[in-house]
């Protein structure tokens, strides 16, 4: 089928692993990259843990002539996107440069770089504050210095919906391939562990206040009492099939096969939320039922209402305990636009491995009828995985992704 979009290539920056592999052997150990904030003095906030990337130091990867323009979460994009070229065996210097796009997503643009700015001026006055404020906070710039960096002037953009943009991101993507891009570097990065970005989520009221770093983020369970943030997250090299078979690409991770979204209700409405519908639009899209879903990666909020809206919609499309579910974020914190493309990578590797990585920490209640794998990683029979993803405010987003192997 033309305009079939695969993955060819993925780069993976999480807090309990640096690079692809780094990462899925840690998270099929179970090994938990939550800990106390370092990167600040959280003492005298409510909440005090975080999902840090430990190790990665820029200068190592990218020219000096980028940091100062740079936030760290574009740093840590960079670095991701040149991972994901490498692992795709893409040189871009070879591809047309109107061919190729890039389309990320974005929570929060570059709040510690704008913090630092707002400090300089403040401090010290306006001529201290440096030019390139103007566009390194910004929720696009890490398109635009992907874009930049490697020369590619095809169809770009960002998304902006909180978690469920990470899924929109590669949606997004996939129909720029279907309307003729041969590839398009797709994904998220956030980092907003700095006082400003701290203070903003904050003011959601969905952190844990918990400094148990094995117990603050836990989803459906009975003490789950909001989620841990983190950093991070995964660019993929979205490609037309036709164009990775030709170029004779390494490896194709899978299709992305699947796409739904919609918009809760507003609040007292009596309408049901849009999760359900949200699945269903997407299994109808990959050309799938329940029945062929092997493995759910959950959106997996860790708010009590939020995990009975999660639990009752894959109940009602699935069956009590009718697919194993799995939240691996509960080992790196949520990431907000960089968590749905980390559990995407997770799912192909998931697919590659025929392995469910486990759910960390977490005492599943049985209230919510769910077959939530862990703490020991699953060995399993996968063709085809899930992945959920919900964004402050109302967002839903569902895709479903199916191995291309025989």
């Amino acid at each position: 089928m033309k305009g079939r979009a695969v993955v060819t290539g993925l780069g993976v920056a999480a807090p309990n692993g640096l690079g692809l592999e780094a990462y899925w052997r840690a998270t099929l150990k179970g090994r938990n990259g939550i800990g106390r904030l370092t990167r600040f003095d959280a003492t005298g906030y409510p909440a005090r843990l975080a999902g840090e990337i430990d190790g990665f130091t820029a200068e190592d990867h990218l020219p000096g002539r980028l940091l100062p323009q740079t936030d760290r979460m574009t740093r840590i994009a960079l670095v991701g996107a040149d991972w994901a070229l490498a692992d795709a065996g893409i040189d871009p210097g070879e591809l047309p440069e109107f061919a190729m796009g890039v389309i990320t997503a974005s929570a929060s643009g570059g709040f510690e770089f704008g913090q630092n700015e707002l400090r300089a001026l403040w401090s010290r006055g306006g001529q201290y504050v440096s030019a390139y404020q103007s566009f390194a906070w910004f929720y696009a710039v890490n398109s635009g210095q992907i874009s930049i960096r490697n020369g590619m002037r095809g169809p770009s953009g960002v998304l902006v919906s909180d978690q469920a943009g990470g899924l929109d991101a590669l949606a997004q993507a996939r129909r720029q391939i279907r309307k003729g891009t041969s590839l398009v570097m797709t994904g998220g990065v956030d980092a907003s562990l700095c006082p400003w970005g701290w203070v903003a989520q904050l003011a959601g009221d969905r952190l844990s206040t918990s400094d148990d770093p094995e117990r603050a983020y836990v989803p459906f369970d009975a003490e789950a009492r909001g989620h841990v943030p983190g950093e991070g997250g995964a660019l993929l090299v979205l490609e037309d099939a036709e164009h990775a078979a030709r170029r004779g690409a390494p490896r194709v991770y899978g299709e992305f096969a699947g796409y739904g979204s919609t918009f809760d209700p507003r609040p007292g409405s009596g309408r049901p939320p849009g999760l359900r519908r949200a699945v269903e639009l997407a299994l109808a899209d990959a050309g799938t039922g329940p029945d062929g879903v092997d493995v759910v990666f959950a959106d997996a909020a860790a708010v009590p209402e939020l995990d009975r809206v999660e639990a009752e919609a894959l109940g009602a499309l699935f069956g009590p305990r009718g697919v194993p579910v799995t939240a691996p974020k509960t080992m790196t914190g949520r990431l907000y636009s960089g968590a749905a493309p980390l559990d995407l990578a997770a799912a192909f590797l998931a697919l590659r491995d025929q392995v469910i990585p486990p759910t960390a920490h977490t005492s599943p209640d049985a209230r919510y009828g769910l077959d939530l794998v862990g703490p020991e990683p699953r060995p399993a029979t996968l063709r085809t995985a899930l992945v959920l993803a919900r964004g402050h405010g109302g967002f839903n987003s569902a895709a479903v992704v199916r191995s291309t192997a025989a």
